[in-house]
């Protein structure tokens, strides 16, 4: 675990066995395209915590995102682990470690909440969850991530979704968001849909809010969510390495956060692909310093709540 400022000045766990209700976890790396190369979003843990360093004193006020306090007036114990070690020249040691940190997390009974890191990430994260199923996976991303292999790479982040859909554990996914023109091809498509991935693009969202995601997602259900930051609207995420415009509100995603705690049993959240090179003014780092924060309050308020 590497040494750095924790999530809003939460307390610092000294390693991945903890008895918090919650877990922040960063995650750098995972499997680069160009071996040896560290990843587009590798400094993105360290600046989303550095972007939440405002709020540290602010722990106990009210906060109208979600009316109230973070912790839900204590009823959620939340902890920053710090950033699972990784390497761009060991792409097989940065899977390892981020499944045995997140099963770490896992068999102590806590909800991981992963800063990523980019869109290789979710699949080892989510290989920790062997035995938990089924689960239903809801993406939030532009983009379909259903490509088999790039150049050889099959655990790449063009491929998250593919092998989310070969882990046994899972059993249905749900991907929102999705516009304009990224890898997957016609062939891609045609697999997802095959497979029976709920496809809903942004426009569609636009028009109908994320209740048809809600929908969709059975009550009660082990469910994880993985969100790409590139499936947020430019105008409040621009610090994607892939921007396309007509993406996620921040609303939107309040509303998809809040309504998902209350409605599924959240096993898991990451946050991926948030680009700090490019952004403008912090103001990216804020938006995802805000999205986490509301992650962690719709798990705090979460129905039943956590260890209730």
């Amino acid at each position: 675990m590497s040494n750095t400022a924790t999530f809003a000045g939460l307390p610092h766990c000294t390693d991945f066995y903890t008895t918090a209700d919650i877990a922040i976890i960063g995650i750098p790396h995972g499997t680069p395209y160009d071996p040896g190369q560290a990843s587009h979003s590798a400094d993105a843990p360290a600046v989303i915590r550095q972007a939440s360093a405002k709020y540290t004193h602010m722990l106990e006020h009210y906060d109208f995102d979600f009316g109230g306090t973070l912790l839900n007036e204590g009823k959620a114990d939340v902890v920053d682990c710090g950033d699972v070690p990784g390497d761009p020249l060991d792409p097989v040691g940065n899977r390892r470690r981020v499944t045995e940190a997140t099963r770490a997390l896992l068999d102590a009974g806590a909800v991981p909440i992963v800063l990523g890191g980019d869109d290789s990430v979710p699949i080892p994260f989510m290989r920790a969850y062997e035995g938990q199923g089924p689960l239903t996976i809801v993406q939030v991303d532009a983009h379909l991530d259903w490509r088999h292999e790039v150049n050889g790479i099959t655990e790449g982040f063009s491929s998250t979704m593919r092998r989310a859909s070969e882990m046994p554990w899972v059993n249905k996914l749900i991907q929102a968001g999705l516009r304009g023109v990224g890898s997957a091809r016609p062939k891609e498509v045609a697999a997802a849909r095959a497979y029976g991935a709920k496809i809903l693009t942004a426009k569609e969202l636009a028009e109908g809010g994320v209740e048809p995601v809600l929908d969709l997602v059975p009550q009660g259900t082990p469910c994880l969510l993985t969100v790409d930051c590139d499936g947020l609207d430019p105008s409040i995420m621009p610090a994607v390495n892939a921007p396309a415009p007509g993406g996620l509100s921040y609303w939107w995603m309040v509303d998809l956060l809040h309504g998902l705690a209350q409605k599924a049993d959240i096993r898991g959240i990451d946050l991926v692909e948030f680009c700090p090179e490019k952004d403008i003014n912090g103001l990216a780092g804020l938006a995802a310093a805000r999205i986490v924060c509301n992650m962690i309050a719709a798990l705090a308020r979460a129905n039943p709540l956590l260890h209730a």
